[in-house]
């Protein structure tokens, strides 16, 4: 222990001296006269000002000042020192340009600082948060080639909202200006803000906008604020219409015609953006339902365009059906681009015509895809898509894709024997932008609703164990709330699962683990299935949230009718296959934060169970849970982990036969600080957490165990892997190709007591690299 402390010790000085070193190491750079900025400090002279207030204002200050210090890691900079110790290149190019000017930063010295403009800036920006009497001056402090500004503000009293008053008149656009002030963003009580005002205009012009006037803008508004009517560091805000306001700002607008062009091309374009026919002797279309098509091939059933658009002839124009329309148009996936134009045809009542121009996609589109891979078995494969989508299956934006496939994938190396493995297979999707159903369903998301039906086959052979022949189908419905809420339903989701050719060699197999033998029996699994997800991702901020929750029912309904109970031999098989029933649930809920520009964390938690009753004793192995692997516990290879804590290695190592592992609960922890190096260089430290386990035992004919450690107990904290690494991603934009090196840190197999596996660590050690280390290459982020 005495020797670990001094290790320790000298560690800790040895980085100490080396911050020290590096960090003296970049002022001697520096010309006589120059001082290396440092930051700025803004200090807060107020005793009456709340400390959350002050620190909040400090924060924001200190954020605007210009410009900002080298870039620091735990008090070094080490761009800073790559560019000093870097000699100047030869050529814009090479290692050494590439360390002085792109990972580089060059000096911000003193010099660079304009005190004066920062001050001005304290001072504006305090005035704007209600702060009017603000009062600034700064200070530099220097010491061994460094200076760092300290600015001092003396705020005063910060001015507060006596009351709102909306000018009244008589005019229509008033009536509307006055039917919106209910929910002002100016509250009496709360502190003068300009960028509450600025939020105000545009809330009132988004109010506006719905009602007709189009033509208005947030600069037609004036707030006025007024001190000279109150005491007490209060101010009177005065919302009205500029005087100057244009004319045509203040007129309430309706539609006339909706003509909608939906096979334009921007290449037809000569005058203006469109080039649009305006006149009705040269719009060669047809009428539906009050919208005017322009499709003289018919390539389009106009129907769709009535579901997609919000607006009728006579109505009032409004914003949010001018975008919900916009939405839904693209949502359709037919169309590449989709523009729209009101043209004024009455000026005297008002009126005038909404025009769609669209551009359709390719409708038609073949793709072959070809692919090679390899895995920690030592099997080595290729893959073969033929894919062909079509856009507008029966001329209403409907979906249609084909594909077929083949793979395989063979030991290399391995005995004459070995089990190669073969699928080929086809699917058939058709994905319609509607309901079909015999209910009615209207939404009113930018999104368009969308029934998906599909169907599928897959051969499955491996050489020497088995083959299976998988015949999927289901039916259900996909559609959005909105930006961020997205439901799934599939009224009915069918897996047949017909095994033939299990030779005797994995019969012997499956005679000791008859968890194997699920794996070759004939399965019939249908049912309901439904997933909710709920993402902020997209949206520019720093913490964002993403949830899929999903549930899973297969033949409740069938079991309820025929009382089905696999454990007193009462188990019912439709055309002579046992159905299968249970329930499972599964949440993956994910966080990110954003640091910076170029430094993020990522999270992820994954929960899941899976309980089967009534008709089956187990659930079917294709849908029991698995982890490990490139996009799970990074640590330990795909599918050998757990569950609980069972030691697969035996089974692997008798025959060479690598099993699957799988599970009906499980629990999952990820984590992950991502760093960007350069451009196109991105970095990552990781830990993974989690394990599988059964809910309930797995007994061979004997009545032995078959998986001890398996099942979940009160132990299953005792039970949990855990990995950590270090990832390095390349980011080409149109694919992210991701290497991450991983290795255990608690093995979940080994004696209780001793899973922690440091002690363990020996990068030394090839034997022990080869075990433990495990490299992962994917493509795209694990979460």
């Amino acid at each position: 222990m005495k020797n670990k402390l001094n290790i320790y010790c000298k560690y800790f000085l040895a980085s100490g001296m080396t911050a020290a070193l590096v960090s003296c190491s970049n002022t001697k750079f520096l010309k006589e006269g120059q001082l290396l900025y440092t930051g700025a400090e803004v200090k807060i002279e107020n005793d009456t000002l709340p400390k959350k207030k002050k620190n909040e204002l400090k924060a924001a200050l200190e954020e605007n000042l210009t410009p900002k210090p080298n870039s620091s890691f735990f008090g070094l900079r080490p761009k800073l020192y790559a560019y000093n110790a870097t000699k100047e290149p030869k050529k814009e190019k090479g290692l050494r340009y590439w360390l002085k000017y792109k990972f580089g930063e060059e000096p911000v010295l003193l010099g660079d600082v304009d005190r004066e403009f920062n001050k001005d800036i304290i001072v504006n920006y305090s005035e704007n948060k209600g702060y009017f009497n603000a009062k600034a001056k700064y200070d530099t402090v220097s010491k061994n080639k460094k200076a760092q500004v300290i600015y001092t503000l003396n705020p005063g009293a910060q001015y507060l909202i006596s009351n709102v008053n909306f000018v009244q008149d008589s005019s229509l656009i008033n009536q509307e200006i006055q039917a919106l002030k209910e929910k002002s963003l100016l509250k009496p009580g709360n502190p003068f803000d300009l960028d509450v005002i600025k939020s105000e205009r545009q809330r009132i012009d988004d109010g506006l906008k719905d009602k007709g006037f189009y033509y208005f803008n947030p600069d037609n508004i004036i707030v006025q604020a007024d001190s000279t009517v109150s005491k007490n560091h209060q101010v009177e805000m005065i919302v009205k219409l500029k005087d100057n306001t244009p004319k045509l700002a203040t007129e309430q607008f309706t539609i006339d015609k909706v003509v909608v062009f939906p096979n334009y091309n921007l290449r037809d374009a000569k005058n203006g953006l469109y080039n649009i026919p305006m006149s009705e002797d040269s719009l060669k279309g047809y009428e539906y339902n009050d919208i005017y098509v322009v499709d003289p091939k018919k390539k389009f059933k106009p129907r769709m365009f009535d579901r997609a658009l919000y607006f009728d002839k006579g109505d009032i124009y409004n914003r949010k059906d001018h975008n919900l329309s916009l939405n839904r148009l693209i949502s359709l996936g037919v169309f590449k681009f989709v523009k729209n134009e009101f043209v004024v045809s009455d000026s005297l009542n008002h009126k005038f015509d909404a025009y769609y121009v669209l551009t359709p996609r390719e409708l038609q589109s073949l793709r072959l895809e070809a692919l090679g891979r390899t895995n920690s078995a030592n099997y080595a494969g290729s893959e073969l898509n033929l894919n062909w989508t079509q856009r507008n299956f029966f001329r209403g934006a409907e979906q249609f894709k084909a594909s077929v496939y083949g793979a395989f994938d063979v030991q290399i190396g391995g005995p004459a024997d070995a089990e190669n493995i073969f699928r080929a297979g086809a699917n058939a999707q058709l994905s319609i932008p509607r309901i079909v159903a015999p209910f009615t369903f209207n939404s009113s998301s930018a999104f368009v609703p969308r029934t998906n039906i599909q169907l599928g086959y897959e051969f499955q052979n491996r050489t020497t164990l088995y083959t299976l022949n998988t015949f999927n189908a289901s039916f259900g419905y996909q559609w959005k709330e909105n930006v961020r809420k997205e439901h799934e339903l599939k009224l009915i989701d069918i897996s047949y699962i017909d095994p033939a050719n299990v030779t005797p060699k994995y019969q012997a197999k499956y005679q000791q683990n008859p968890y194997l033998e699920r794996v070759v029996e004939p399965q019939l699994i249908y049912g309901p299935t439904y997933s909710y997800t709920y993402s902020t991702t997209m949206l520019p901020q720093k913490n964002t949230f993403y949830y899929k929750g999903m549930l899973d029912l297969a033949g409740n309904i069938t079991g309820l009718i025929t009382g089905a109970n696999v454990k007193e031999g009462d188990e019912k098989t439709i055309f002579g296959v046992p159905f299968s029933q249970y329930a499972k649930i599964e949440n993956d809920v994910r966080f990110y934060h954003k640091f910076g520009e170029k430094t993020s964390f990522a999270s992820r938690f994954i929960a899941g169970v899976a309980v089967p009753y009534g008709n089956s004793e187990h659930i079917p192995f294709s849908r029991q849970f698995f982890v490990g692997g490139s996009n799970s516990i990074r640590a330990f290879r795909a599918r050998t982990l757990g569950p609980g804590s069972y030691d697969p290695r035996p089974q692997q190592e008798n025959g060479g036969f690598v099993f699957d592992q799988a599970g009906d609960i499980k629990l999952e922890l990820n984590a992950e600080y991502r760093a960007n190096l350069y451009k196109f260089l991105n970095v990552a430290v990781f830990a993974d957490a989690g394990n599988i386990w059964l809910i309930n035992d797995e007994l061979n004919d004997d009545g032995q165990i078959t998986r001890p450690g398996g099942k979940f107990s009160k132990e299953f904290l005792s039970e949990i892997a855990v990995g950590a690494g270090v990832g390095l991603r390349l980011d080409f934009s149109i694919l992210i190709l991701r290497l991450d090196l991983a290795m255990p840190l608690r093995v979940p197999y080994y004696e209780k007591g001793e899973r922690w596996a440091f002690d363990r660590i020996n990068f030394g050690d090839s034997s022990w690299r080869r075990d433990n280390l495990i490299l992962n290459i994917a493509i795209g982020y694990p979460f």
